[in-house]
């Protein structure tokens, strides 16, 4: 306390004049306010008003705009400005000059709502560059604060680059330039990489004006997509074709390539207009076919793996580029039509045959079926005529079965030779297909690699037998089994079948024989060679009442002669002359002999 020094009032201070409001040079406190008040700006609220950051924090920015107090906004306002500093300038919306405590009330985000509309649609028409901030995500792409204004930045337009983690993104301030309004619905879309198209543009021409085919370059693995890769050769893109990554087969490019792997590429074409650079990475390497073994030729065995299957055949891949193709005609000595799939896959690892090889052309075909001996050399020994096989049913015709006694062997059994008793009409009737069926070989025909087969063969032939039983004219039981338009089919004993005419089915009474009707009938032809039987039921009852009436008229006859020779002696012992009882006697001779006849 000993240290303060006293300070000693003025002594001319007018406290009188100061209590009745007089300034110290005899002013009104009145003027004196008035000549402060002219000091400052005029504003009003809910007016927009440029201010100037005068000090910040972490937290709040305070602004002077001219005013007697100064204003504080909350510094997340600024957010989309990251380099704000003390100095600059803003605009501020008065939302209230003196609130309670007196403070001035302003905004910088409604300021910049206000006038953000206006702004935008300049930005449009200038092609103007502005700031955003990026405040989050959205399908698509992320929302962007420009002048307050809730923009679209599409993920498309985000870099030149393409976009692997859109999260990065989220609270940076950058660039960007408008390019679309939808004045309706108040949507604006903007664009980061349509800033730096331009330069990329400018630098595209100057790449593209030094490039050459056949020049070899370095770049880096941008983009892998199903059919290619992007690489980036230091300003422009380039596409490696994924047929042009490697000699061999590719089925996705990242068994070749990775993302930002350096590599060197080859320029094989390029188009100065649409600025489309081809590029190849095989090309940098021989090809497969110039490196491949001289010695290599036609009848060699290969290994190789399966790398494409088609219903014709399956190319097998016997080095990387090298490929061969396997038809489907040489998977098998059968001449079955079948799918290359039966036999094999992709990736199986096969040993074929070199059948032809056109180191030009750069072809190969290859076989399979030649590992194993054509079985058409030796059918003579394994397959003589008259021996029995079993064989499996592949196909049927209206006239046979068409069946494989071995892979590569095929036969035909004519529709003829399935069975000796049962009239076959088609061969679905007798088997099916994929059944095993006894065979005899009958013929070969070595030439056109086809055995003529019989099923019914394995037995004795029973029409032998048949000969004896149905002879011309013995009656049997049979059981009409189907009805046709010109007659009947009949079941015999022993399973056999007969026919008989629509004439030979009228029975006694007149009616006519129907289906399943169980009857007799008589043999009236049978042909061992045709193997046909003619049957008929009406010869039995015509043949019965024909034999009755020859009977009769035999008896007739025997009577009329015995009394032809008792009457001649009374006729001879007739004396010339006649009487009337003589003609009496004659006429009841007549009579009598007609009634004999009869």
């Amino acid at each position: 306390m000993e240290d303060l020094k006293n300070v000693a009032p003025v002594e001319d201070f007018n406290w009188d004049a100061y209590e009745n409001g007089e300034s110290f040079a005899g002013a009104s406190q009145e003027e004196m306010e008035k000549a402060y008040d002219s000091t400052l700006n005029k504003v009003n609220d809910r007016e927009v008003v440029d201010g100037t950051v005068i000090a910040m924090n972490k937290r709040e920015v305070v602004v002077n705009i001219g005013y007697k107090s100064d204003g504080i906004i909350p510094l997340n306002e600024f957010r989309y400005n990251p380099d704000l500093k003390v100095g600059d300038t803003v605009e501020v919306y008065i939302e209230n000059q003196e609130d309670k405590k007196g403070q001035l009330v302003l905004s910088h985000r409604k300021a910049r709502a206000t006038r953000s509309w206006d702004r935008v649609n300049a930005a449009l028409e200038n092609e103007e560059i502005i700031k955003g901030y990026i405040k989050c995500r959205t399908k698509g792409g992320m929302i962007v604060d420009v002048f307050g204004i809730e923009a679209f930045l599409p993920g498309s337009q985000i870099d030149v680059k393409p976009i692997r983690d859109y999260d990065v993104f989220v609270g940076k301030t950058m660039e960007f330039k408008v390019v679309k309004i939808n004045q309706e619905f108040k949507n604006v879309v903007v664009s980061h990489k349509a800033l730096i198209e331009a330069e990329l543009e400018q630098q595209k021409k100057e790449i593209i004006g030094k490039l050459e085919k056949g020049q070899v370059l370095e770049g880096t693995v941008k983009n892998i997509t199903s059919y290619g890769v992007f690489i980036d050769l230091g300003g422009v893109d380039g596409l490696i074709h994924i047929t042009d990554l490697s000699w061999g087969r590719v089925s996705d490019p990242k068994e070749v390539v990775e993302l930002d792997q350096k590599l060197n590429v080859v320029i094989l074409d390029f188009d100065d207009e649409k600025k489309r650079i081809a590029l190849g990475l095989k090309q940098l390497t021989p090809h497969p076919w110039d490196a491949l073994d001289a010695e290599l030729k036609v009848g060699d065995k290969v290994k190789g793996k399966v790398v494409v299957m088609a219903d014709y055949g399956a190319f097998i891949e016997i080095a990387p580029g090298v490929e061969g193709l396997i038809h489907v005609s040489e998977m098998s000595w059968s001449q079955h039509l079948r799918s290359a799939q039966d036999f094999m896959k992709v990736g199986d690892e096969v040993e074929a045959v070199i059948l032809t090889l056109d180191r030009e052309e750069r072809k190969m075909s290859l076989g399979i079926k030649q590992l194993k001996q054509d079985p058409w050399e030796t059918i003579e020994d394994k397959y003589p005529i008259g021996s029995k096989h079993t064989a499996k049913v592949r196909n049927f015709t209206n006239f046979g079965v068409f069946v494989e006694i071995e892979e590569g062997v095929d036969g035909l059994i004519h529709i003829s030779d399935l069975s000796w008793t049962k009239k076959v009409k088609h061969p679905s009737e007798f088997t099916h297909i994929g059944a095993d069926i006894e065979v005899q070989v009958l013929e070969i025909d070595k030439e056109n690699r086809r055995l003529s087969l019989g099923h019914k063969q394995l037995e004795e032939n029973p029409w032998d037998v048949f000969e004896t039983v149905f002879t011309v004219g013995s009656v049997h039981e049979g059981t009409i089994i189907e009805m046709l338009d010109k007659g009947a089919v009949v079941s015999l004993p022993y399973g056999v079948e007969g026919f008989a005419t629509p004439k030979h089915l009228v029975k006694e009474d007149g009616s006519q024989a129907q289906m399943d009707e169980k009857l007799s009938f008589k043999v009236i032809e049978f042909n061992k060679d045709a193997k046909r039987i003619i049957l008929s039921h009406s010869r039995i009852f015509e043949d019965a009442a024909k034999a009755e009436e020859r009977a009769e008229k035999k008896a007739a006859a025997k009577k009329t002669n015995n009394t032809k020779r008792e009457e001649a002696p009374a006729i001879q012992n007739q004396t010339a002359s006649t009487t009337l009882g003589d003609i009496d006697a004659l006429a009841a001779l007549k009579e009598q002999m007609e009634a004999g006849k009869k």
